[in-house]
């Protein structure tokens, strides 16, 4: 092995193991993966930088685009209205319409954005049949994982694969080559949750009250400002009792008059009745404490949350975002939105003190109080979901029409080959621009640089796999240990590889790092790369055992209140059965003796 070939074996072992343990972000890790590969002189700059010239980058950062105008014009959220109407009919018809709703709309939307829209409706049906959040969420989140197998559209990974066997000197896949297999995986997960995982999901997160789904009543307390408090004729948001006790302020009572949501410049008075958020320790040290007095809480039940002028909003820490990691004082939270936090659901551990200096994780879900105005601009925020609210806020459908003919036509453009689906998407995207159906700063917006960086990162890496060998010892490595058995075994081998390292790291950089081995086996093989190309598509899409196996089970972490565990039960059996259907499927779609080269 040569000194490079050595190199980007450690490259290679750090990149996976910095992306397993998440001590630091995905799109960074690619980074340094990245420089390493340049520093030490295996790829030239150009080849370094092709990452993010490579038609499978540019076309994620057009279908976000894509993506976010059939968002913001509504045109996703209509499926969500006809899902209370059949919900009503009966618990399970609820369940498969839901499911088949949004594996339909996954198949073109990116599977993130095509939950985040359709989650606050998912639990707006769950109160309405009476059914707890945690029995349709992770549904939610893998029903749009059955849809997005079924289209080349459907996920980045299938178009990163795609792309990849193009610069590999295969024939592109087709947009629905994926689509005969991916209806046969949607058809038997359906079936599977509805028939087994039902059984295997809590009931967890049923009140139809966010203030005590979340538990916030036993935080909250009254004290009256006396006279001789140091705090009185002070700021709040210098006052000497906020700073000392780091006490978060939800509202101020005044000559009869609630203040919700106090700027931090009021002048507290002498007689002001503030309603804080506390710990036990705390309650005990304000007890102690001379110039207030400690009143009950009733108040706050029954004036103070969710009033004329403010609502209560459950918000998810959007998975990749640049939240995370960072607490609600870092992050300026009540500056930007004038929001309050009042508790945050830690996957299943509820934190109801301290929260301003709490880290944020992806799929966190917040409590917070704002201005009715203000929730706009944190649902425009790509750093939160917002997936309920006390009252309801009807989805604005604007130029739907126009949004769903451009991603028709996109659609129809790279699957008649007129252009190549690179070309489609970015044509498609500026149209939405042009049309007016979003504005030049949404379709910023709209592009997940995190997803972009990652994949510019992390394809050099794959073109050093190759150029050095590594890609072929490693093939040669799997082929020694499965090759006997036949190719059905590598492509399964191949398969269960993927789907094991998608559990843990990026589906995304998992299908980057096995293309190039996956080619290697085939050709070590001597039979057509096309079958374990598939393999790979399939298995860093299907992969259900983890929160972090794919971004929209991370979506559904807090909401649903799930545990771990819950993901084990449910998700190891299903991705256990794709993988046998999988092994059967592919080689019959893709036979092994095709054209070994295009």
């Amino acid at each position: 092995m040569t000194l490079d070939a050595i190199i980007v074996v450690g490259v290679l072992v750090g990149a996976v193991v910095l992306f397993v343990s998440e001590r630091l972000r995905s799109d960074i890790v690619a980074l340094l993966a990245l420089a390493t590969l340049l520093a030490a002189g295996i790829l030239a700059p150009e080849e370094g930088f092709a990452g993010f010239a490579n038609p499978a980058t540019v076309t994620v950062a057009a279908m976000f685009v894509l993506s976010a105008g059939l968002e913001r014009t509504g045109a996703v959220s209509v499926v969500g209205g006809l899902l209370e109407r059949i919900g009503r009919r009966s618990p399970t018809m609820a369940l498969v319409a839901m499911m088949a709703g949004v594996a339909f709309v996954s198949a073109f939307v990116n599977n993130t954005a095509a939950v985040a829209v359709m989650l606050p409706s998912v639990i707006a049906l769950s109160r309405a049949i009476g059914v707890s959040p945690s029995k349709l969420l992770i549904p939610l989140s893998y029903a749009s994982l059955f849809g997005g197998v079924c289209t080349l559209f459907g996920t980045s990974t299938n178009i990163l694969v795609g792309s990849l066997a193009e610069d590999a000197g295969q024939r592109p896949f087709g947009v629905f080559e994926l689509t005969p297999i991916g209806l046969v995986l949607l058809v038997c997960g359906t079936l599977y949750v509805v028939l087994v995982g039902t059984r295997l999901l809590p009931s967890r997160g049923a009140s139809n009250d966010l203030a005590e789904e979340f538990a916030v009543w036993d935080y909250v307390l009254e004290i009256r400002l006396m006279r001789g408090d140091p705090s009185v004729g002070s700021p709040l948001g210098s006052a000497q009792l906020v700073t000392d006790l780091r006490l978060d302020v939800l509202a101020v009572e005044r000559d009869g008059e609630i203040l919700t949501l106090p700027r931090s410049g009021l002048v507290l008075h002498e007689g002001d009745v503030l309603r804080v958020r506390c710990d036990l320790d705390m309650v005990k040290r304000l007890e102690a404490r001379a110039g207030v007095e400690v009143g009950p809480r009733r108040l706050w039940r029954d004036e103070a949350l969710g009033g004329d002028d403010a609502t209560l909003v459950e918000a998810v820490v959007a998975p990749s975002s640049v939240v995370e990691g960072q607490t609600l004082r870092e992050i300026g939270l009540r500056g930007r939105f004038g929001a309050t936090a009042l508790a945050i659901r830690h996957h299943d551990r509820l934190v109801q003190s301290r929260l301003a200096d709490t880290p944020l994780r992806g799929g966190d879900a917040l409590l917070v109080e704002l201005a009715t105005s203000r929730v706009p601009s944190l649902r425009a925020s790509r750093e939160f979901v917002v997936v309920s609210e006390r009252g309801s806020l009807a989805p604005v459908v604007r130029r739907a029409v126009p949004a769903v003919a451009v991603v028709c036509g996109v659609v129809a453009a790279a699957a008649s080959g007129v252009v190549p689906i690179a070309v489609s998407a970015v044509i498609g995207a500026l149209m939405l621009v042009l049309l007016g159906s979003l504005s030049v700063e949404e379709a910023y917006r709209s592009l997940d640089a995190r997803v972009i960086v990652l994949l510019g990162g992390i394809l050099p890496l794959g073109t050093a796999l190759e150029r050095t060998g590594v890609a072929a010892l490693l093939a040669h490595g799997l082929v020694e240990v499965v090759g006997p058995l036949g190719p059905v075994a590598a492509m399964s081998a191949i398969f269960g590889v993927t789907s094991i390292l998608t559990a843990v790291m990026s589906n995304t950089a998992t299908a980057a790092l096995l293309v190039p081995i996956a080619l290697g086996v085939a050709s070590a093989l001597g039979v057509d790369p096309r079958p374990f190309l598939a393999a790979v598509a399939y298995g860093a899409s299907t992969s259900f055992m983890t929160p972090m196996s794919y971004q929209t089970n991370l979506m559904v972490y807090g909401p649903g209140s799930y545990r771990f565990a819950d993901y084990l039960r449910i998700g190891t059996p299903l991705t256990l059965m794709f993988w046998l259907l999988a092994t059967l499927l592919v080689p019959l779609a893709w036979p092994f003796a095709g054209s070994v080269t295009p």
